[in-house]
């Protein structure tokens, strides 16, 4: 059997990229030569000179190049925006709506309108760099520290005062500085799925970033493009001459008076103006699965995307104020905090609270040994001072910044692997995603379309039947469907077919594929002579012929036969003028699976990750693709998801075991993603059309896959660049590693809070000592500067998806903090013995304690990261210039202060008033806190091998609730219908079952 091969994109051989954004696959040829003469003409040049050529990259293109400058001092002034001006609500003039066709705005008119419109995309308001600055001052553990920078100053603290503000200076400027450094990553690629359109100006053709329209733009609207802005259709493309009549039709409606509006059960009555000029899929906004016409004076909506024609229009509205654009103000403004907000906010809510319970407990103590509220001053050993140390050492200020940059940091990350991240949340929600619904077409496929030896009927010509089918695709070859393109490139390797095409033929009459008639139509004329050529699905070119049976049965079992096979079937038939329809034969396509697809998808296996496959081919060519990938046969038809007569928890149960759906349109993914969430399930969902948005929107993690629409990009979480489902699964991988560094360091911060809140409050009510302020807000600082390192550390990945199990945290960090003070308190107590225990010659007790406490947290974070990987060379050194400076504070005794009056009474014989400590002391200690952090490894480590305690707080992912899913089934049934008696003029409700689809459209 010979082989004919052709990529979707590229013809002959494969599709490859070449840096960010450029990409292989177009032609060369500038496509405006095809733009001249003949159809057909052009048709045939198209297929002999295609080849193999690059596209430039857009990605270097900034979205701010051409923004209007402000002035440095005018931070708050919006860039590129007339002062006072709101896009969203701006009016086009009627006199902006006045533009000659074939001349279009002129290039000096462009700017005026844009500083009035702004620029035509849809983006989220810009931030103010200096209010972001602010923002890391707020929130409810910035606030606290913020008190004690108060209190500090009122008991005259200077040090302390301006140690606290370098605390809350530090946090503040290293996350503003890494989310905007990571952030700048992120936008550097987002030029790679930047629109364009095709506008007269000037009076010529130009190509530019869809960005760059104005109101009044005349706009070139055509087939396999998403429309650029709202746009007024004003005529077909090759019947420029009438425009006039369109300025008249213009006339005519702004003359008319208002109609008055209808009421939901009046019925509708369009009036179109001649005939339909072009057809948009809409599906995204209104939900309709059929394209829809639009005439003469109709408005084409921005995103939507045009299904067939080619026709001018005229931009009535730019990104903002379009119907999309409304749409999307009204949500723009609500903050979506996400789980990941909540569980930082419960967290620092707990540790407020228990701080507040340790400050009372150390008043209680400190009234039984008669402390004063203030005084001594150059004392840490009364009321306030117990207040302010406590609320440092209690409230974890690096908490919120260190989590944010995580993510942040995290999300360049991402952005290397070509994974735009649209929110932070999304890579939470991605590491814990356990089900992935992917599309098969480019993901689990090549994406390199093929066709074989094509199924030719008795009696047929194979350059008759391939030309017939050529006839009956789109010749829009600027922008060709897959699957017509392939069918016009195969015609390559059949000269005679390309020798038909030039006899002189007419298209009349195209009608492109919809899910209805699953077929394309074209009505031709050669020679006087009408051609009703189609092209789709076997079962329905079948039902357009009379054939006698044996060749229907042929027919269907050659079409069995290559699905089977996995390949994708296409029925050619040809009518002449008014003949029966003739059977001509079938076309055989094959998406060949990704080389890395199957060892993805054992990999994802491996993680926990459970892949179904959906998509709109036929069942078994879906069973023979899984086949191939090793993913499981257990692969059903759309319709027994929606028909099948399942209901409740048999349809739930059925979609949670299905390996994958066959024959599946938009609304059927949205419902598979909805009863999986109803399980318990994290899903993740991959979409590249207009159709998908819904279902991405719905997932808990939307993913938009290489070459999606703008439409999906807009819906989804995350937007890829790369294609194959190896990409997703690594940025999954990535994902849990980001999820790793976040719980290790909240693991880690909590402990550090316990450890000294058990320690000093114990030690306040103990033995009336505690650690000096001075040296408690470098403890503080010390913990801060060692972990922001933590965002760049080398983290593993779970094996299984990963969720906030805080119970397990919270019960971790406790122990992990009671034991670190009980080290402390086993350092203290043995310098009450006569020999001094780890004091050694000399030294001083606040700078031993010092030492010990800073070195046996800072390397907590070694423990609590776990030990699968090696700690990145930026942890390592952080932390051990830490450490360097926490010795020079303790043998060189830096603010160590005078000596406490302890109960009972420290030897006074080995200490040194000056402060200073002895190297062999700061050895031992230094040896004692190695020996510490094994101890603890070590109970970590066990503790996480616990099997109750390691799946403690994981939510049961398949959750069945065979009650309630039944009920709402039922409900989902039932109707309320109204009922008017008219001779008692009364009026009822009752419940009545609903109708059925097809009920409905009767």
């Amino acid at each position: 059997m010979s082989i004919i091969e052709f990529d979707l994109e590229n013809g002959l051989g494969g599709e490859k990229k070449d840096g960010a954004g450029s990409q292989r696959g177009h032609s060369i040829y500038d496509q405006n030569q095809f733009d001249t003469g003949d159809e057909y003409q052009n048709l045939v040049r198209y297929i002999s000179n295609y080849r193999e050529g690059r596209r430039k990259s857009v990605a270097s293109i900034s979205p701010d190049d051409d923004a209007v400058k402000k002035p440095w001092w005018k931070f708050w002034a919006k860039k590129g925006v007339a002062p006072g001006m709101d896009q969203s609500s701006f009016e086009v003039p009627d006199d902006w709506l006045i533009t000659e066709l074939q001349q279009g705005l002129r290039s000096s008119e462009v700017e005026g309108r844009r500083k009035r419109s702004g620029w035509n995309e849809l983006t989220t308001e810009k931030e103010n760099m200096f209010l972001k600055f602010l923002s890391y001052f707020t929130g409810p553990i910035l606030y606290v520290m913020e008190i004690a920078v108060l209190l500090a100053a009122g008991l005259r603290d200077w040090i302390d005062f301006g140690v606290i503000i370098a605390i809350l200076l530090l946090n503040a400027g290293v996350g503003w500085y890494q989310e905007k450094q990571a952030a700048d990553v992120v936008a550097s690629l987002k030029g790679d799925i930047a629109l364009r359109a095709t506008v007269v100006r000037d009076g010529t053709e130009q190509d530019i970033k869809a960005r760059e329209l104005v109101p009044g733009d005349i706009v070139i609207i055509e087939e396999g493009q998403v429309v650029p802005a709202d746009a007024r259709l004003i005529c077909a493309y090759d019947q420029p001459e009438a425009f006039d009549e369109y300025k008249q039709l213009m006339a005519e409606e702004e003359g008319e008076e208002p109609k008055e509006k209808k009421g939901d059960d009046d019925e509708e009555e369009d009036i179109h103006h001649g005939v339909s000029l072009v057809a948009t899929d809409q599906s995204a906004i209104t939900g309709e699965s059929l394209a829809v016409d639009k005439y003469m004076g109709d408005t084409c909506y921005y995103t939507t995307g045009c299904k067939r024609g080619k026709a001018y229009g005229i931009v009535i509205a730019n990104a903002r104020a379009s119907f999309v654009g409304r749409t999307a103000t009204l949500v723009q403004g609500a903050k979506d905090q996400g789980h990941f907000k909540a569980i930082m906010n419960s967290i620092g809510t707990a540790l407020l609270v228990v701080v507040v319970l340790w400050i009372l407990i150390s008043w209680i103590g400190a009234f039984f040994h008669n402390l004063n509220i203030a005084t001594p001053e150059d004392s840490s050993n009364n009321l306030l001072h117990y207040v302010l140390i406590l609320l440092i050492v209690g409230v974890p200020v690096g908490l919120p910044v260190v989590t944010t940059t995580t993510l942040a940091v995290g999300a360049a990350y991402l952005a290397k692997e070509k994974a735009i991240v649209q929110k932070l949340t999304a890579i939470e929600s991605l590491a814990g995603v356990d089900v992935l619904c992917s599309d098969k077409t480019g993901t689990l496929t090549a994406n390199q379309l093929s066709i074989r030896e094509p199924f030719v009927s008795e009696d047929v010509d194979v350059n008759w039947m391939m030309a017939v089918a050529a006839l009956a695709s789109s010749h829009n070859i600027k922008s060709l469907d897959p699957i017509d393109k392939v069918t016009i490139l195969t015609l390559k390797r059949y000269p005679k077919a390309r020798e038909i095409l030039e006899q002189g033929w007419k298209t009349e009459k195209y009608t492109p594929f919809d899910p209805v008639s699953k077929r394309i139509t074209s009505v031709c004329t050669c020679d006087g002579v009408r051609y009703t050529c189609a092209k789709g699905a076997p079962k329905a070119i079948l039902n357009l012929s009379n054939c006698s049976e044996e060749v229907a049965a042929l027919f269907r079992s050659k079409a069995a036969e290559f699905a089977r096979r996995g390949f994708r079937s296409l029925g050619v038939a040809v009518q002449k003028n008014d003949e029966p329809w003739d059977l001509l034969g079938m076309l055989s396509m094959f998406d060949p699976p990704r080389e890395d697809t199957a060892q993805t998808i054992a990999e994802a296996q491996i993680l926990g990750l459970q892949v179904k496959m959906l998509t709109g081919d036929a069942i078994a060519i879906a069973k023979e693709t899984c086949k191939m990938l090793a993913l499981g046969t257990k692969v059903y038809n759309s319709d027994r998801l929606i028909h099948g007569g399942l209901s409740g928890t048999t349809q739930h149960d059925l979609v949670e075991r299905a390996d994958g759906f066959a024959e599946v349109f938009p609304e059927h993914k949205y419902q598979v993603v909805e009863m999986i969430q109803q399980r318990g399930h994290l899903t993740a969902m991959t979409g590249d059309g207009v159709n998908d948005a819904p279902s991405l929107k719905k997932s808990d993690c939307g993913i938009a896959v290489e070459g999606a629409s703008e439409a999906a990009q807009a819906a989804a979480d995350i937007v890829f660049l790369a294609p194959g489902l190896s990409t997703i699964v690594s940025a999954i991988k990535i994902a849990r590693q980001i999820f790793q560094r976040m719980k290790a360091y909240i693991q880690y911060r909590i402990a550090l809070c316990f450890h000294l809140e058990i320690y000093l409050v114990t030690s306040m009510v103990a033995i009336n000592e505690t650690v000096r302020v001075d040296l408690i807000v470098f403890l503080a600082l010390f913990a801060d500067l060692a972990t922001i390192a933590v965002a760049y550390d080398n983290a593993h990945y779970e094996q299984r998806p990963v969720e906030w199990q805080l119970p397990k945290i919270w019960i971790i960090s406790v122990m992990l903090g009671i034991l670190l003070a009980i080290a402390t308190w086993i350092l203290r107590g043995s310098l009450f013995l006569p020999s001094g225990g780890f004091l050694q010659n000399f030294g001083n007790i606040q700078e031993i304690l010092f030492l010990e406490i800073s070195l046996t947290e800072n390397w907590l974070i070694f423990v609590t990261r776990g030990g699968q990987t090696y700690p990145s060379l930026q942890l390592v050194g952080a932390i051990f210039g830490v450490d360097v400076l926490a010795t020079l504070f303790c043998i060189f005794g830096w603010l160590s202060g005078p000596s406490y009056q302890t109960t009972p009474p420290t030897p006074e014989r080995f200490i040194d008033n000056n402060g200073r400590t002895s190297v062999v002391t700061v050895v031992v200690v230094w040896c004692y806190s190695i020996g510490v952090t094994i101890v603890i490894a070590i109970v970590y480590y066990l503790m996480n091998k616990i099997s109750w305690l390691d799946n403690l707080g994981r939510k049961k992912r398949s959750r069945q609730d065979t009650s309630m899913e039944n009920i709402l089934s039922h409900l989902s049934k039932v109707a309320i219908e109204h009922e008017r008696d008219e001779s008692k003029g009364i009026s009822r409700f009752h419940l009545a079952s609903k109708a059925t689809e097809a009920e409905m459209d009767e």
